[in-house]
């Protein structure tokens, strides 16, 4: 595991229970693996997302439109009213 002060800068995936370094492409494909199974399971409804209600107008866009139009899921707030 490549680390600086403690913080973990490759990415790491579990294989066999254990959690091994990995290239970014293999790490972001089985993290959207994971989302279309859960989708194709559980459908889009089982999908979720929380945005930053510091981050900028474009960024919460952006989510928001991923969230429906790509997972198909309202399933999505920025806890802009706090």
């Amino acid at each position: 595991m490549t680390t600086r002060n403690s913080r973990i800068t490759t990415p790491l995936v579990r294989e066999n229970g254990r959690l091994r370094p990995a290239t970014w492409d293999e790490a972001l494909d089985r993290a959207a693996q994971g989302f279309r199974t859960a989708v194709e399971k559980h459908g889009p409804r089982t999908f979720g997302m929380f945005s930053c209600s510091k981050t900028t107008n474009e960024m919460n866009y952006l989510a928001q439109k991923f969230a429906r139009a790509v997972i198909g899921s309202n399933n999505i707030d920025s806890c802009n009213r706090t």
